[in-house]
């Protein structure tokens, strides 16, 4: 019987010399569950993924990756998971099929020819089949990518922002792949900077600095940050979010749209902060606070492990 924790790690540490770039990192995500992983560049996020698929070693910490240590049975997880990283990385030169039948070499795949049109067709690239990777647009290398991850049957898929530079038709048509590969029980751990994929995520984890600062579903996330968010319209908001954020009382000042959401974890300090722009120039509204607010909020109160000191 399948483990219900495909990755179950506790104190995950990653050093490079004296910075601390994962920083005691404990997660565990459901077999079959799509798991965002969020937070600003620099963050750690790609460390901690090479560390889990065993391309990097812990310094410390402990714990199993498809039911294997991540620590002693690296090449166990190799085999099990597939990795897309941040940039396409197959020959230009080669055609669709001939990237594929490659990566399926690589890992040994039986009846690798079935295996190489079973993945063309899942990922709608027979008709392309034949033109060379090099001659792919975003989207279209993206499928490829996608489908070199699968062509061994993983467990776990470990994508590391996967939409980037791809148009919004690519990026609904890629989570509609990933929905389906998860309803079939595949797992998947997913790193993005777009807060509308976050929340096609089942639950979340925010990392900044290498630290592990939220992690729940959506609705747990905004919950757990106990902010308060005002949306403001009217005129010259440039010059009234400058004066806002040097308000005490106002933590963050944020524009969005045609309008500034300004928010605090001090409700009462906020409706005061606010009251002298309750003026008729000014439409004031109390808004449900948004994932991007509470990924803001977290971001400004964590210590950058890279600043100077």
């Amino acid at each position: 019987m399948e483990s219900p924790l495909a990755i179950d790690v506790q104190g995950l540490t990653k050093r490079f010399g004296d910075r601390t770039v994962v920083n005691d990192i404990s997660l565990q995500v459901r077999t079959g569950e799509i798991y965002g992983f969020l937070g600003p560049n620099g963050s750690g996020k790609t460390t901690f993924i090479r560390m889990l698929c065993g391309l990097l070693r812990a310094d410390a910490g402990s714990g199993t990756c498809l039911g294997f240590d991540v620590i002693t049975a690296s090449e166990e997880i190799k085999r099990q998971a597939g990795y897309m990283t941040q940039r396409f990385s197959f020959y230009e030169d080669l055609s669709i099929r001939e990237n594929l039948d490659f990566v399926a070499r690589i890992y040994g795949v039986l009846d690798r020819r079935h295996a190489v049109d079973q993945s063309l067709e899942r990922l709608g690239l027979t008709q392309r089949s034949r033109q060379l990777a090099g001659q792919l647009s975003g989207g279209w290398k993206q499928r490829l990518a996608l489908a070199a991850c699968l062509i061994h049957r993983p467990r776990l898929l470990l994508l590391d922002e996967p939409t980037a530079g791809v148009d919004p038709q690519a990026r609904r048509d890629f989570w509609e792949q990933i929905h389906q590969l998860a309803a079939d029980g595949l797992t998947v751990l997913i790193t993005t900077h777009y807060m509308d994929e976050a929340e096609r995520c089942h639950r979340l984890g925010y990392i900044a600095y290498g630290r592990l600062l939220a992690r729940g579903t959506v609705t747990e996330v905004i919950a757990s940050a106990g902010l308060t968010t005002w949306s403001v319209a009217g005129p010259r908001l440039p010059a009234l979010a400058v004066q806002l954020r040097v308000t005490p009382g106002v933590q963050h000042a944020v524009a969005f749209g045609n309008t500034l959401h300004v928010s605090s974890d001090d409700a009462p300090a906020l409706a005061a902060a606010i009251q002298p722009w309750r003026t008729p120039e000014y439409q004031w509204s109390e808004v449900k606070t948004s994932l991007e607010d509470v990924f803001i909020h977290l971001m400004s109160r964590a210590p950058d492990n890279f600043a100077t000191p």
